[in-house]
């Protein structure tokens, strides 16, 4: 076991040293009320005339984009909808965006949706620049490495905070079952972020209590890593607090825009920092149970984040503390805060109404969920502490009582 942790350690060590060094993506931001509708001018400033749209069923239905595509047809913009994405999107989605960007013969695709959506546009993108190359054979680190055709982010969610991330998740079947696993590559990351909070206001207030947890989540996990930059404590530091004064006001008045802006600033900063640091044991024990049993990926966050922050113990009080301390939580001592710090995340999710356990957790499933956690996770994501099966099963003995 020891010289499995050195061997760990040594990668994370030499990956973020990689990290820190490479030069990421330019990307352009843009964040107001009716930002989206910017895009056309944009489009044609790029030259871009034919572009591949990926979006929802209910987008198209609701009439929500009217005023986007009366902008391109001004612009004489041909826009192509592909609607075909549902929640945990599958390969087969991504395959027939595929061909249907080849078909068209566009020159950009724009994503609009959640994060299931842009993720599913992201690996359209990555089959548009390698398209002899399967999804199941970019899984992991770095396996496409070409430039993807211009990519523009437009996240009606705030929480996965895919429009700044190098990660897709996608959803296939292995041996008959169901499994989650992500493509991690810097040419993922989209041209252009849009953050409209107009697009978030229809959003039900349990999906943005969800949603916004995994953006909590994700702040948390890459601020806990071990290696993060100085960029990335403060992005996470930043979106945490953005995360505890936007998220109660949206949760309980979902048309507060000021609120809706700063809750997709937080997604977008978590974003951030876990491209450059990861996220850690809760987002890999949440895609093993998100697939298993299809609970939502925000969800299964918000009551696996408190059970593996009090699973990982002391050594991580000290980084609990100074998030204490940046959200004036009071304290005597660095347990205290620490403690204060997951009373804190508890109190807030208890308010939403999420539960506080996965009660339909199968202990006949632990080592099955065990396995794709511990796969996920090492050697590659710099957590706190590096588990075996027990830690996991403990963890998921803690939330399922």
């Amino acid at each position: 076991m020891m010289h499995s942790i050195f061997w760990f350690r040594t990668r994370q060590w030499v990956l973020s040293r990689v990290l820190h060094l490479t030069e990421h993506k330019k990307q352009t931001l843009l964040a107001a009320p009716d930002a989206v509708l910017l895009l056309p001018a944009l489009f044609r400033k790029r030259r871009i005339s034919r572009i591949l749209l990926v979006t929802t069923p209910g987008f198209v239905r609701r009439g929500t984009l009217t005023s986007l595509l009366d902008g391109c047809k001004k612009e004489n913009i041909s826009v192509t909808i592909f609607s075909e994405i549902a929640p945990d999107p599958q390969i087969e989605s991504v395959e027939q965006g595929f061909r249907l960007y080849q078909q068209i013969q566009a020159q950009a695709i724009l994503a609009i949706g959640g994060g299931s959506v842009l993720d599913a546009a992201k690996l359209i993108g990555a089959r548009v620049c390698c398209p002899k190359k399967t999804v199941p054979a970019m899984r992991g680190l770095l396996k496409v490495r070409r430039k993807l055709p211009p990519l523009f982010a437009v996240p009606t969610t705030a929480g996965t905070g895919s429009e700044a991330t190098a990660a897709a998740v996608i959803t296939d079947c292995i041996d008959g079952k169901p499994y989650k696993y992500a493509v991690n590559d810097l040419c993922l990351i989209p041209d252009t972020a849009v953050l409209d909070p107009r697009l978030t206001i229809s959003l039900p207030s349990s999906m943005t209590a969800d949603t916004g947890m995994d953006a909590l989540t994700h702040a948390m996990e890459a601020f806990l890593n071990l290696f993060a930059s100085r960029s990335v404590q403060n992005a996470s530091i930043e979106a945490v607090c953005e995360n505890f004064h936007a998220l109660p006001e949206v949760w309980r008045d979902g048309t507060h825009l000021a609120a809706r802006q700063e809750m997709l600033h937080a997604s977008y900063l978590a974003g951030f920092a876990f491209t450059n640091n990861f996220v850690g044991y809760v987002h890999a024990i949440a895609h093993a149970v998100g697939a298993l049993y299809h609970i939502p990926h925000g969800r299964a966050n918000a009551v696996l984040l408190p059970a593996v922050l009090r699973e990982y113990g002391s050594c991580i009080a000290p980084k609990l503390a100074v998030l204490a301390d940046a959200l004036s939580l009071s304290g005597d001592t660095v347990s205290e805060k620490a403690e204060r710090m997951i009373a804190a995340i508890e109190a807030m999710r208890d308010s939403f109404d999420i539960p506080s356990t996965l009660p339909h957790l199968s202990p006949n499933d632990y080592t099955e969920i065990a396995r794709r956690a511990l796969k996920e996770a090492n050697p590659t994501y710099p957590v706190p502490q590096i588990w075996d099966s027990e830690k996991i099963f403990s963890v998921l003995r803690r939330v399922q009582s």
